[in-house]
């Protein structure tokens, strides 16, 4: 495993224009240009969350609708994580979440197995949160798990009205995905304190993506 474990990704199809750079190891900054405002903001909180540092240039058709442009960011997304990542050696495999935002109840399972899966059971009971078209979600993860070669499951157990912040639980969920297991790998008190500040964070109602756990996924201790 490079000790670098950046990448970036440029691609063109006759709908979309994409470039993405991303840093595993990152401060955690973003800078994002998609025409999409809800989107920009739930990926902004996967660089701030995950420590991530993340720049996608994304012009797409959204004279016709957003769909391309965000199933394709998620495309690219799972491109550079996978040229991140390169052979795996070292990582740990698996991890998993269950989460609550207030009524709202959500579990993900993630597995760098090094195979494509998504398993995605969640429903909305309105389309759209302000002009974004919540299936899109789905479009996103499909692209990513296609291309990050991860099988990926999100459940959503709990549901009383769909809202922002059921939405922000789903993007947020597996932040808490390794907590049990890093006691276990040796990690240190201070590393434990950082982690329950951003859980903290995430109670209040900030949000989280699966690539903050394929961060903890990917990290491991120095010592180790």
């Amino acid at each position: 495993m490079s000790s670098e474990r950046i990448a970036r990704v440029q691609r063109d199809t006759q709908e979309t224009r994409i470039k993405l750079a991303l840093n595993l190891d990152g401060s955690g900054t973003a800078r994002l240009a998609t025409g999409l405002p809800f989107f920009e903001h739930m990926l902004t909180q996967i660089a701030r969350h995950g420590l991530i540092d993340l720049e996608i240039d994304a012009v797409g058709d959204l004279d016709v609708d957003a769909h391309h442009t965000v199933e394709d960011v998620g495309i690219v997304m799972g491109q550079a994580l996978a040229q991140a990542v390169g052979d795996r050696k070292g990582i740990y495999r698996y991890g998993h979440a269950y989460v609550p935002l207030d009524e709202a109840l959500s579990r993900a399972v993630v597995d760098f197995s090094g195979r494509p899966g998504l398993v995605y059971n969640v429903e909305y009971v309105r389309p759209r949160i302000g002009d974004f078209d919540v299936d899109l979600l789905r479009e996103f993860f499909q692209g990513f798990v296609n291309h990050a070669q991860v099988t990926l499951h999100l459940d959503n157990l709990e549901q009383h009205g769909q809202d922002y912040a059921e939405t922000l639980d789903r993007w947020r969920q597996t932040l808490l995905a390794r907590r049990q297991e890093i006691l276990e790998l040796g990690y240190d008190e201070a590393f434990l304190r950082k982690w329950e500040y951003y859980f903290a964070y995430c109670q209040a109602g900030f949000a989280a993506n699966i690539i903050d756990l394929a961060q903890m996924v990917l990290s491991k201790p120095e010592h180790s």
